[in-house]
């Protein structure tokens, strides 16, 4: 059974609206010990993600335009407007949500598998994705804490799938979610097959592969190409 992100994602979710003012997120994430919120428009929809970076944004530049009494020249303000440092700049001066946000969001959805929301967020260098409906309507929110408990299932849980997915062909012992498989298969393909269906298991940390086989097929296999 491949573990979906609505079998692991909160749906009780702190979420803020687009109008809402800088203070109010920011006591949000103080109140609910999170560093990140989304933020949805008058219909529930996800536009974007506020988080701690977001707000801090704001005495950054402050400090850097204005510390000291120092105000960059007009061309050098423009510059930073216009270039990477340009959406920091805007961040500093929003005084709402979805002036403040990170848009569009990267988002999941319910019927998704956990392993293709832990490679987004790796992608993009997130820690949490709103999880919305098919309308983009706000579902929930995974984590990746979220994901880590598709780790935590117990070994025999574990343990009866590999065996029901192998069919009783090898033998199967599970000890802190590694795998061990013994036996012995007619074809070194068979033998191959049954680590690749045992390593996708979900809750599976590694495959400890002890099998043997009475033929080698691969290598009976012809070798394409060339020069």
């Amino acid at each position: 059974m491949t573990a979906l992100v609505g079998n692991v994602m909160t749906t009780d979710v702190a979420a803020v609206r687009e109008t809402d003012s800088f203070h109010k997120v920011a006591e949000l994430l103080i109140e609910r010990g999170v560093s990140g919120v989304p933020v949805v428009d008058g219909e529930g929809r996800v536009l974007g993600v506020v988080s701690e970076a977001d707000l801090l944004a704001k005495e950054e530049f402050k400090q850097r335009y204005y510390g000291d009494d120092y105000r960059p020249p007009l061309r050098a303000r423009i510059r930073h407007a216009a270039g990477s440092e340009g959406s920091g700049l805007r961040k500093a001066r929003g005084e709402t949500a979805g002036e403040l946000m990170t848009g569009p969001a990267h988002v999941t959805t319910p019927d998704a598998p956990v392993v293709s929301a832990a490679r987004l967020m790796d992608r993009h260098g997130v820690k949490r994705l709103p999880v919305v409906d098919a309308d983009g309507r706000l579902a929930g929110i995974v984590s990746r804490r979220d994901l880590i408990k598709v780790f935590l299932r117990p070994d025999e849980d574990i343990e009866r799938e590999v065996r029901e997915a192998l069919q009783g062909q090898a033998g199967v012992a599970v000890r802190d979610a590694v795998v061990t498989l013994t036996g012995m298969y007619e074809e070194r393909s068979q033998a191959m097959t049954a680590v690749r269906l045992a390593e996708n298991i979900d809750g599976v940390v590694a495959v400890r592969d002890e099998l043997s086989w009475k033929h080698d097929d691969v290598a009976d296999l012809p070798v394409w190409g060339g020069a």
